[in-house]
């Protein structure tokens, strides 16, 4: 059975409501929950950005049961690997095992203020490889020094050091990303439902392993303004990840989506109070090979009623897959 996720989008809402989100969450009994972890919202009118592990920490002591993830952290850029490791260890601690460490290559929306320039795409995977291993290695306990092609840890360690440590995802998008997955993670994270992710995955060691997707929905039963708000908020998401991770900020994705109509946007996220809808729509996640699902809820002052709806209705449809 499909564990379904519930997402606190760090870009549609504060830090006081995410960690409120949350905990309705667990409330309403969603398996597991994951955040997004940005400096820039990916279009003004989402209107957040609030620091993702701040609110990791007030959720992990908000709540008693759900998991929670970073969905994801790039730890190259913006982050360095050794901050990363001590940021995930002491999450995992405060949660009391219930943390999972997503990481991927980054979008330059988020990362270019630290000032660095924006990669070609085989370097940030070349760094995010170099970047996974000295987390891997800061996990163990042990005192670490490395001098990579990236990287340099000098006298490294993690004094408060979680038993066990969380598992590291790594989001996938190509062949590559799979391989470096495949080796080096102990969980798949994706954004599309595609097979041949799950196949590359499995062929470099990733057998067994989780594999977590992800599917924005706005539920309103008002189906037309449903639709006006996935437009107003989610317009940029059928761009594309070789589109997207590229674009400097909210203005350039305004830009990148200014011809996107609504029913562009209701023809790929399931919008309104279909249950069915949704049904189908996790279900080609299912059929690939994904093990869970998150969904996320578009606006974050619509969070209340989804929550009431997925408890009721479209979580008891979906343990059915």
């Amino acid at each position: 059975m499909v564990q379904i996720g519930y997402t606190m989008m760090t870009e549609q809402a504060g830090p006081r409501d995410l960690v409120e989100h949350v905990v309705g969450a667990e409330r309403a009994g969603f398996d597991f929950s994951v955040t997004s972890d940005h400096y820039f919202p990916w279009l003004e009118s989402q209107g957040h950005s609030p620091y993702a592990w701040s609110v990791l920490g007030a959720a992990a002591q908000a709540t008693d049961r759900i998991p929670l993830m970073t969905y994801v952290t790039c730890p190259t850029t913006r982050y360095t690997p050794a901050v990363v490791a001590q940021k995930a260890a002491t999450v995992q601690l405060l949660s009391q095992g219930r943390f999972r460490l997503g990481l991927g290559s980054g979008e330059n929306l988020n990362e270019h203020v630290a000032g660095a320039g924006w990669p070609a795409a085989h370097v940030r995977l070349e760094r995010l490889e170099e970047a996974v291993e000295i987390v891997r290695a800061l996990f163990t306990g042990e005192n670490v020094n490395h001098h990579g092609t990236h990287f340099d840890v000098v006298n490294a360690k993690l004094w408060d050091l979680p038993a066990p440590p969380p598992p590291i995802g790594v989001a996938v998008s190509g062949d590559r990303s799979c391989e470096l997955a495949g080796h080096l993670a102990d969980v798949l994270i994706a954004t599309e439902p595609r097979r041949e992710l799950v196949t590359a995955f499995e062929a470099h060691g990733g057998t067994g392993k989780p594999k977590v997707g992800q599917l924005p929905i706005c539920y309103d039963t008002d189906r037309d303004a449903a639709i006006t708000r996935a437009h107003d908020q989610f317009s940029w998401f059928g761009g594309g990840w070789p589109v997207n991770s590229e674009l400097p900020g909210p203005a350039a994705f305004a830009q990148a989506t200014r011809f996107v109509r609504p029913e562009d946007v209701a023809g790929s996220i399931p919008c309104g109070d279909d249950v069915q809808a949704v049904v189908e729509a996790v279900r080609p996640f299912v059929d690939a090979g994904f093990t869970e699902v998150a969904l996320v809820q578009i606006g974050g002052d619509h969070q209340e009623p989804y929550l009431e709806w997925a408890e009721q209705k479209l979580l008891p449809a979906l343990r059915e897959l």
